[in-house]
């Protein structure tokens, strides 16, 4: 496993002063209250402002995403708010809604408070299901110039080359880890294939239960920061949970709500446990790049360990049976 890399990481530098100074000369007046919120990618706080709710200040992990990109989401939120659509978008001062200061760069966005959905209630399920059919009826309206495309080769193939060239699998696990990544690689080019002919849309891209608050007047939806151009199904397969049974009820019910506003392609669900797979292998690279981030070693202490791979193979050929068995009906 290669060590963290050497030196301070920029994130280190977001001390208390720095945040609130570079908020003032955004013309955000704060009051001095600052609480930092639950957020690994990027930086995120609560912030204080005088003679006004807070705001959340979200401070971009540096050399991720080209302004254009970080524009385009903005856009694309502001776009789905327009169309009365409950997502938290940025809140614009002085015609821009991203600010450069101190060699980062940041966002403002209005606080908003809620809860998780209650995902085993159907009434709830059919409601996200129309939120996502209106949402990806505005998404398929346009396309991202700049934001990534949601990619099998980039997550699977050359993740899984990544971390074998970096050195991260201990040597033990490096052949089981290869057979069965080989495998599911093979299959989720199967996969694909059966799925060919699918639309590609806009999509929020990482659509789970901790980026949608509930409240009394239903869900609003935050953290556009993995909004990408895929197969609708990318925001639907994070709904999901339990058994074959508990899983096929649930996508019916989310199927029912979304074809309210856009018709549900059901070649896509070929694509269900090949987007899980996907992100089981990405996430553990995720954690791999990212380890030169303090936060991460003291956060995810289990990672990087043998007992960690071994249990992370064992998960991958979990999922070669899942990517076996029929796929889920609507």
């Amino acid at each position: 496993m290669t060590d963290p890399r050497s030196g301070e990481h920029p994130f280190a530098c977001l001390q208390p002063a720095l945040l609130l100074d570079m908020v003032e000369a955004a013309g955000v007046h704060a009051d001095g209250r600052l609480l930092a919120l639950n957020s690994y990618e990027n930086r995120v706080y609560q912030l204080g402002v005088e003679e006004r709710d807070p705001m959340i200040l979200k401070a971009y992990r540096p050399d991720r995403w080209p302004d254009e990109a970080i524009l385009e989401e903005h856009a694309f939120a502001a776009r789905l708010a327009e169309h009365d659509i409950p997502v938290v978008a940025p809140i614009s001062l002085g015609h821009r809604t991203l600010h450069h200061a101190a060699g980062f760069r940041f966002a403002l966005y209005p606080r908003r408070g809620g809860h998780a959905p209650e995902l085993d209630n159907p009434d709830t399920r059919e409601w996200l299901g129309r939120l996502l059919g209106r949402m990806h009826t505005v998404g398929e309206a346009g396309v991202f110039e700049h934001r990534p495309v949601l990619d099998a080769d980039v997550m699977g193939r050359q993740t899984r080359d990544w971390l074998l060239a970096a050195d991260w699998i201990p040597a033990g696990v490096q052949a089981p880890y290869r057979a069965v990544t080989d495998e599911l690689l093979a299959a989720i080019d199967e996969a694909r294939e059966r799925a060919a002919g699918c639309a590609s849309i806009r999509l929020h891209g990482d659509f789970h239960p901790g980026n949608i608050l509930w409240t009394d007047r239903g869900p609003h939806l935050v953290d556009l920061d993995d909004c990408r151009t895929g197969p609708a199904i990318q925001d639907l397969w994070m709904l999901l949970s339990g058994d074959r049974a508990e899983r096929t009820l649930q996508l019916s019910d989310l199927v029912a709500g979304y074809e309210q506003f856009r018709e549900f392609d059901p070649r896509e669900l070929h694509l269900l446990e090949a987007l899980r797979t996907l992100r089981i292998m990405s996430y553990a690279a995720w954690l791999a790049r990212r380890w030169d981030d303090p936060a991460f070693p003291a956060t995810f202490t289990w990672f990087g360990t043998e007992r960690y791979w071994e249990d992370h193979v064992l998960t991958l050929r979990e999922q070669v049976a899942a990517m076996e068995a029929p796929v889920l009906s609507v």
